[in-house]
């Protein structure tokens, strides 16, 4: 892991009347790229070649679009040296970590970044201090975990990634070792997932419930965490298969998938909010813990809310999690006064920190 240390004397040097925000131009680049605007940031987008068309789009918010052949040429020496120079803060987000490997953010990029980049890694479910751990230090529930199919005696959710687009889910559910056996054999018969990738899956309970992305914000500044608001993912082809009559849906033989396509905003009864502080809460102070100093900026816990009103955390963002219509929230306009997203939540951040002079505190 490259020393903090180095990190932060590398922004302690910038010019803090020219600060910028960069993203990779995937994910939600654009939310990030508003923010900074908002807040009078330089804002940078890194473009893989033949990508970069939206991003030229809004050159309102984006003041500088650089294009790479392949996202990964992010990490050679000439591109982070140019980026430093422009006194580059890395905004990261799905993408970012689904096109660079964890081994080369943690050693070879010298472009701080907002948050804290050792956690990243915890996101992917094989690894030692993985999601589940932080969650289990947090005394926050999350679903039952089968070691082994053959251990299945519920309904559960087979977590799987595609065969070939290594970024998109093939996700499955099963009640029985039988229906998971049958199943997987058919997909990988279909080209859908592989043996090897379905070896490494994750088998968790399938919680019944209403499902939430409960979007959070911690400032180091303020040791606060803020609850931004909440989103519902829009995934296909699940979404358009549940739409249709009962009937139809057992006449059909296809194969669902809940690949993310979109977002819808939501919010929740206020009566809940409470729980959902709490959750907030100690999952950060879980991080300070495993991950000095913890949990920077934004992170989010997709959970479900059961009948008997207990939140089941089955999924977490330790990075922004992607949700524009956060800048429909009410719930930044109860902390603030106006309603935005993420991004701007971070450039906020940003811009205190330099105001402040500890913008080395927001960086790893």
């Amino acid at each position: 892991m490259i020393e903090r240390s180095i990190l932060q004397n590398t922004v302690k040097n910038y010019d803090l009347n020219n600060i910028s925000i960069t993203a990779l131009g995937s994910h939600s680049a654009l939310d990030i790229m508003d923010g900074a605007t908002s807040e009078n940031l330089n804002s940078i987008v890194i473009c893989q070649k033949g990508r970069e068309m939206t991003y030229k789009h809004f050159d309102r918010i984006i003041k500088d679009v650089v294009t790479l052949p392949k996202f990964s040429d992010l990490l050679n020496d000439d591109i982070q040296k140019s980026l430093i120079s422009k006194n580059s803060i890395l905004i990261p987000h799905r993408s970012f970590t689904a096109y660079i490997d964890y081994d080369s953010i943690e050693n070879d990029l010298k472009i701080p970044i907002f948050g804290n980049r050792e956690m990243l890694r915890t996101e992917e479910r094989n690894v030692e201090k993985n999601q589940y751990y932080l969650l289990e230090k947090a005394n926050v529930r999350y679903p039952k975990l089968f070691k082994k199919p053959q251990d299945i005696d519920r309904p559960v959710i087979v977590k799987v990634m595609e065969s070939t687009r290594k970024i998109e889910r093939a996700f499955f559910t099963a009640s029985s070792y039988e229906e998971f056996t049958e199943k997987s054999e058919k997909r990988i018969k279909q080209g859908i997932i592989n043996a090897e990738d379905l070896a490494d899956a994750r088998i968790e309970e399938f919680v019944l419930g209403t499902y939430f992305n409960f979007n959070f914000f911690y400032s180091i500044l303020h040791d606060r965490v803020e609850f931004l608001g909440i989103d519902r993912r829009l995934q296909t082809n699940l979404n358009d298969f549940t739409s249709l009559p009962a009937k139809q849906q057992l006449e059909i033989d296809v194969e669902l998938q809940n690949i993310e396509v979109g977002h819808m905003p939501a919010t929740i009864r206020e009566s809940f909010l409470e729980k959902v502080f709490e959750m907030g809460n100690k999952f950060v102070n879980s991080t300070k813990k495993e991950f000095h100093p913890g949990l920077i900026g934004p992170f989010a816990l997709q959970s479900a809310i059961t009948k008997d009103f207990e939140l089941v955390v089955f999924d977490v963002s330790p990075r922004v999690p992607g949700s524009p219509v956060l800048m429909m929230s009410p719930y930044t306009h109860y902390y603030h006064g106006e309603s935005f997203g993420t991004g701007k939540r971070i450039a906020m951040e940003i811009t205190e920190a330099i105001k402040d002079e500890r913008l080395d505190e927001v960086v790893t």
